[in-house]
C-alpha cells in the first residue's frame, strides 16, 4: 500500500520570515484528514506542539499520524547549538511517532535567497556534522536524510552529486527542490536508486525555475508567482519518477508537499483545493481512481 501524506507548506505555513499569512494548525490539519491523508510532516520549527502529550494529542484529533520534520540548519561551522537543535527536533519526531529527519543544510541566513560560496573545509564540516546528526537522530529511532533545497549549500547538480560521494546519508528526493537547482529528479532516482530515502513530491514550472536558477527572480518570490503548481500542472515527470522509484524498492513516503505562500488576499480554499488536484493526480498514477 502506498504512503501518502501532506505536509504545512502546502498550506503556506513557512519558517521564512515575511513568507506570508499563516493558517492556524487546527484549519491545516483538518483539511488533511478532509483530504483523507493519514500523516503529516511536523512543519516549521514549533508550529506543532513540542510537548509530546500535545502533539499526539493534536495529531489524534485529526487520525493523522507524523512521518517526519524537516530541519534546516547551518551544517558547515561546527557549531554545537547545530547539533543541539536536531537533538531537540528529533526527539520531538520520535515522541510523535515519526520515521525519518529531513535535514537541510541552511546558510545561516535569513530565507533562500543568498547563498554564499562554502571553502573545501567548511564542505568537510558540513559533511561530518551530518554524520553526527545522523547518529543523534539514530540514538531516537529517526533515519536522517539530506534534503537539497534552494539557497542551501546543497543545492545545484554538483553539490548532490558531491555530498553522494562524500556522505552515506541518503537523500530527499524532492522533486520541486531538484529542478530548480538544474538536477533531473527522474535521472537522478535513476542512477542512485538505493540513495533516496525519502520523498517530496512537488511541480513547477520550468520556465520560472529558470528565472530563480539564473538569479533573476528571487525564490520567495517566485514562490509568490506560481511557481509551484499542483502535480501534472508542470514540467516534473511526476509519473516517470513514482514509477521509477517503487520499481527500485522504495517503500516509504510520498509527501505532497508544494510550497505555497499566502497573501492577505489569497482564496482560503486554495490549499485545499492545489493538494486534492495533486492527490488526484497521484492517484491515477498509482491506479487508485
Amino acid at each position: 500500500m502506498t504512503k501518502i501524506a501532506g505536509a504545512p507548506i502546502s498550506w503556506g505555513v513557512c519558517e521564512v520570515p515575511g513568507w506570508g499569512r499563516v493558517l492556524d494548525a487546527d484549519t491545516v490539519l483538518s483539511e488533511m484528514r478532509e483530504l483523507g491523508l493519514t500523516a503529516t510532516e511536523l512543519g516549521p520549527p514549533d508550529y506543532l506542539p513540542a510537548d509530546p502529550d500535545q502533539l499526539r494529542t493534536l495529531l489524534g484529533k485529526y487520525e493523522l499520524g507524523l512521518v517526519g520534520g524537516f530541519l534546516a540548519v547551518p551544517l558547515h561551522t561546527n557549531e554545537q547549538s547545530t547539533l543541539d537543535e536536531a537533538d531537540r527536533v528529533a526527539a520531538i519526531l520520535a515522541a510523535g511517532g515519526a520515521e525519518v529527519l529531513v535535514l537541510a543544510a541552511a546558510t545561516g541566513l535569513d530565507g533562500y535567497d543568498e547563498r554564499p560560496q562554502l571553502s573545501d573545509d567548511e564542505w568537510k564540516t558540513l559533511v561530518a556534522t551530518c554524520a553526527k546528526i545522523g547518529e543523534i537522530a539514530a540514538r531516537h529511532g529517526l533515519r536522517t536524510v539530506l534534503h537539497p533545497h534552494v539557497g542551501t549549500h546543497v543545492e545545484r547538480e554538483p553539490e548532490v552529486e558531491r555530498f553522494l560521494a562524500d556522505s552515506d546519508l541518503q537523500l530527499c528526493l524532492d522533486t520541486g527542490h531538484l529542478l530548480i537547482g538544474g538536477t533531473d529528479p527522474v535521472e537522478l532516482a535513476r542512477r542512485y536508486p538505493d540513495r533516496i530515502g525519502h520523498v517530496h513530491l512537488k511541480d513547477v514550472r520550468a520556465d520560472v525555475a529558470e528565472t530563480v536558477r539564473s538569479g533573476e527572480v528571487a525564490y520567495a518570490t517566485a514562490v509568490g508567482q506560481g511557481m509551484y503548481v499542483p502535480l501534472g500542472d508542470g514540467d516534473v515527470d511526476v509519473e516517470s519518477l513514482v514509477k521509477l522509484v517503487q520499481e527500485a524498492g522504495y517503500t516509504g513516503w510520498f509527501v505532497l508537499e508544494q510550497d505555497t505562500a499566502l497573501g492577505d488576499d489569497s482564496p482560503a480554499a486554495k490549499p485545499l483545493q492545489d493538494t486534492a488536484r495533486s492527490l488526484a493526480h497521484l492517484s491515477k498514477i498509482l491506479g487508485r481512481d
